[in-house]
């Protein structure tokens, strides 16, 4: 199953001998990364083992939204918000980016309830986003046929468009002086006097004193073969995209039954509000523990599967010489087939909500694959054992529309600049420190 069409980037020839930072992986977190390191003067080289942004970052549904975020996150998406507002000129491309509003339908009292309390976590921002009554979500969205309660509405969230973003932010690092290199899978760190020293790639080495991990969904099978213990398991969101629509909503809409947002070529991308599928895998038993809390959370969200894949995973190798060919070069894209069932299932509901998309066409479905952590909040942090090492991932399917806040953070954190938000929720070792797990359920 072909994934989306991504803005294709074409990579650098030649391989730097030696460059300040390595960042590993080539999605909009990565790219966001490279991009302002190489502005505040540092050499950079970005690898990535397939196509710049071909795996969740160019799979997602495209959101920039503040709304219902972890209020662990808020202030950093806060952040993002403001970034996104000039990332056209600063990269000097399109993303398809636009504020035109994200509302969350409240289908019951509770929710409505439930939504006017997260309205709390805005209260230290100028941010305009309030509670609509069932009548102001009849004149939001006219014609609509949805049995809402009411809705949760912010007119500064938006969407861009995630073929184009993390393309257009490589080429702006290139511009910039970062090397691009896509095939060019990094295979593993080299050490010296107990720190990062360089990476080597599956087309030579690369001398390095910082290192800056954005694998991903890989970034768990990476940290393990680098002797780390990152908990970090895979969930798959699949997407519809239709052919263009006269007619249907400007503003994205998020329900249980479906979510739909408006695209850049006058389609839309529709796909589950609620459910996703959990494949079993071997790190799902590894993991186990971890992510315990977050089951019983999300249990009814969360559509557990044995098959296939845990055959799949359970042949990679977790160890590797660096001479040798990693799992990372036969494997460049992650394409996983898409769950049509939950698919059709949103699409009808979509079209019981709005009949216009009676008359939606079908050009493309695809599914990928959402990195998660056991709080679904990321890791931007460094390494205390691996002095020079950092990892930024885990951003449990909110990695859009956060990434270049997120990008902004790991560079204060590499160069020792002052933070632009706390970063103690995001730190590494949470996950071994005797901290508690916190998890805040339906964000």
């Amino acid at each position: 199953m072909p994934g989306p069409f991504v803005v294709p980037v074409h990579g650098d020839i030649e391989l730097p001998k030696k460059v300040d930072v390595v960042v590993i992986g080539g999605g909009i977190i990565g790219c966001s990364t490279a991009l302002e390191l190489v502005e505040r003067g540092l050499t950079v080289a970005l690898c990535e083992k397939g196509g710049i942004g071909h795996e969740q970052s160019s799979r997602n549904w495209g959101w920039v939204r503040i709304t219902r975020r972890d209020p662990r996150e808020v202030p950093l998406m806060a952040e993002a918000l403001r970034l996104w507002s000039g990332m056209a000129g600063r990269t000097g491309h399109d993303l398809g980016y636009r504020q035109s509003g994200i509302a969350f339908v409240c289908d019951t009292d509770a929710a409505v309830t439930q939504h006017e309390r997260w309205l709390e976590n805005l209260k230290d921002y100028q941010i305009d986003s309030r509670m609509l009554s069932r009548r102001e979500v009849a004149d939001q969205f006219p014609g609509h046929r949805m049995d809402a309660k009411g809705a949760l509405f912010t007119s500064v969230d938006g969407r861009a468009e995630p073929q184009k973003a993390a393309p257009a932010i490589a080429e702006a690092a290139r511009e910039w002086g970062a090397h691009i290199l896509t095939e060019c899978a990094v295979r593993g760190i080299e050490t010296a006097a107990g720190r990062v020293s360089g990476v080597v790639t599956e087309r030579g080495a690369i001398a390095c004193d910082q290192v800056v991990l954005a694998g991903g969904a890989w970034s768990g099978l990476f940290a393990r073969h680098s002797g780390l213990r990152l908990p970090q398991l895979k969930v798959k969101n699949s997407v519809i995209r239709t052919e263009p629509l006269e007619g249907g909503p400007e503003a994205a809409i998020w329900s249980e039954r479906f979510s739909v947002r408006k695209r850049q070529d006058g389609g839309y991308t529709i796909a589950d509000g609620f459910r996703n599928v959990v494949d079993i895998v071997p790190d799902s038993f590894r993991f186990m523990r971890d992510f315990l809390p977050a089951l019983r959370a999300e249990r009814k969200s969360l559509m557990l599967r044995l098959g296939g894949p845990f055959l799949d995973e359970a042949r990679i190798p977790n160890h590797w010489s660096l001479d040798q060919a990693s799992p990372f070069e036969y494997c460049r894209v992650l394409d996983p087939k898409p769950a049509f069932a939950l698919q059709d299932k949103a699409l009808a509901a979509l079209r019981r909500a709005f009949p216009v998309f009676d008359k939606a066409r079908i050009a493309q479905r695809w599914a990928g694959a959402i990195d998660v952590t056991p709080d679904a909040i990321p890791v931007i942090s460094g390494v205390d054992a691996i002095p020079g090492f950092h990892i930024a991932t885990g951003f449990s399917g909110h990695g859009f529309g956060i990434g270049p806040a997120a990008g902004m953070l790991m560079a204060d954190l590499i160069t020792g600049a002052k933070p632009v938000v706390d970063p103690a929720p995001f730190r590494f070792n949470r996950f071994s420190d005797g901290s508690k797990i916190q998890i805040i359920s339906g964000f």
